[in-house]
């Protein structure tokens, strides 16, 4: 009977009841975006929360969308971080903005599969065009342009693009031969004891192996120290063994220190080693000319990478990643099976970016980042970023004024480190109390092994008046310690 009852129904939502539920998602988005103070930043529900709230089975049939907006509403809710709070100052941000939103709506109405310059042109030459543009915007060398030697390619994430990065140095430095036979155990990558975990995971990841990464020290100001980075690299080679990759960091993750490619890339050129630059986060400053020292020795970089999606209003995922020989990163990556065979590809007319990233499957993700970049303009971001630099040098300034505290690291950007002047439990105490608030998120990391919390203003809608407020709680609950 149900079987019966069931003929001709399709069970899909169709155009104009997509249409009727479309508008309640964006009045909902939009709504939210207007109410979004009034939540606690950080998600106060405790672990096992939200799963025990829901069903322990899938519905056997399906239920009307009010139904689903609203236990959205009521069960899911409560168990979000509200990443683009103009109150949330941890980690580095996320940001995301209107026209990327919407960009991003368009692309997954259009679900395109981008993996190949035929299953979707204007999938990729819209990526190829939008990464072009990016690089006069922000002060890159041209070699790092689709019409010359190298490209862009925008990855998930700035891991993936060290990941990607390191096998095409791999495979350089074994003449291609290790996809093939297997990676020989000489090589050595190096990174700064401050630099991203992400390339100790790629270094697992390629087989290099972990014990083949050496952390080189810092100068006091937590950058690199080139000098150390060489004589690793002497000592490696004296011993046998082959240097083959440097991942270089400005803006590192715990204190935005800024790593001096000018000193490091001539080391890297002395022993063949690639050099791939991670600005994830501070990529985004060098659109404004006052901040585009940050790329002083950038002509050295074999690779680069920047996240639209940390500081660029562009929602996550979106990370460009820009090589100056694309063919050393097709040859490592490129495999072709009979069934993704096509003229187009044969003609070597084309760019497939399946070639230039892990996996296969590519989502439409220039879109979103095309509607940024044309809605803002160059200008409209580049005020943005300058405010949020400004805000952050007065968050600082304050910090001086305090004698209770004191800033832990140089703050050149966005990011501010600091600490209570009394100890490691005083600022645990104090970064506890804050998040439990729910009036703003903070993180934290640790300095010359002292802990120090972090601020980072990079939300798209934070003003001056979320980062006084901020303060005056900081103060307030620094207060409640004494």
């Amino acid at each position: 009977m149900a079987a019966d009852a069931d003929k001709g129904k399709s069970f899909h939502m169709g155009p104009d009841e997509f249409r009727e539920h479309g508008y309640e998602v964006v009045d909902w988005i939009a709504n939210y975006y207007k109410r979004i103070e009034s939540f606690p930043v950080l998600s106060q529900v405790k672990p096992g929360e939200i799963r025990d709230s829901l069903p322990t089975r899938a519905p056997q049939q399906g239920e009307a969308f009010e139904s689903i907006l609203c236990d959205f509403e009521k069960l899911i809710l409560p168990g979000v971080s509200h990443w683009q709070s103009p109150n949330f100052f941890a980690f580095f941000c996320s940001n995301a903005s209107g026209p990327s939103i919407l960009g991003d709506l368009l692309s997954s109405g259009l679900a395109v599969q981008g993996m190949l310059w035929a299953t979707s042109p204007a999938c990729t030459e819209l990526e190829t065009l939008v990464l072009d543009w990016l690089v006069p915007a922000l002060g890159l060398p041209e070699k790092f342009l689709s019409t010359r030697t190298g490209g862009g390619v925008i990855q998930d994430t700035a891991s993936s693009a060290i990941l990607c990065a390191l096998l095409a140095a791999r495979e350089r430095a074994t003449n291609f031969q290790s996809n093939q036979t297997g990676v020989p155990g000489t090589l050595c990558a190096y990174t700064s004891t401050q630099a991203h975990s992400a390339t100790e995971k790629a270094i697992g990841i390629a087989g290099v192996g972990r014990d083949r990464l050496r952390l080189i020290p810092t100068e006091p100001n937590f950058a690199m120290d080139a000098d150390a980075l060489a004589r690793a690299m002497e000592n490696d080679h004296n011993s046998g063994l082959k240097p083959f990759f440097v991942c270089a960091t400005l803006g590192t993750t715990s204190s935005n220190a800024i790593d001096p490619l000018p000193q490091i890339g001539p080391v890297c050129q002395k022993f063949g080693a690639w050099l791939h630059v991670d600005s994830a986060m501070s990529g985004t400053a060098a659109l404004c000319p006052e901040f585009r020292y940050i790329h002083d020795g950038i002509e050295h970089a074999d690779s680069y990478c920047f996240n639209p999606h940390k500081w660029m209003f562009t929602n996550f995922d979106c990370d460009c990643f820009y090589v100056a020989d694309r063919e050393a990163l097709i040859r490592t990556m490129s495999i072709l099976p009979e069934y993704l065979r096509n003229q187009a590809t044969a003609s070597g007319a084309v760019i497939d970016y399946r070639d230039w990233q892990i996996p296969l499957g590519r989502r439409f993700r220039s879109l979103k980042l095309w509607f940024v970049l044309r809605h803002y303009g160059i200008e409209g971001l580049q005020f943005h970023v300058r405010e949020h630099v400004r805000l952050a040098q007065e968050f600082a300034a304050s910090v001086r004024e305090d004698d209770r505290f004191e800033l832990a690291a140089p703050a050149p950007l966005n990011l501010v480190c600091f600490r209570l002047k009394s100890g490691d439990q005083a600022n645990q105490r104090l970064l506890d109390a804050l998040n439990r608030s729910g009036d703003l998120y903070l993180t934290h990391t640790r300095l010359n092994d002292r802990m120090a919390l972090r601020l980072c203003v990079g939300q798209t809608n934070t003003t001056e008046r979320h980062v006084r407020n901020a303060w005056r709680r900081i103060q307030e609950e620094a207060g409640k310690l004494q």
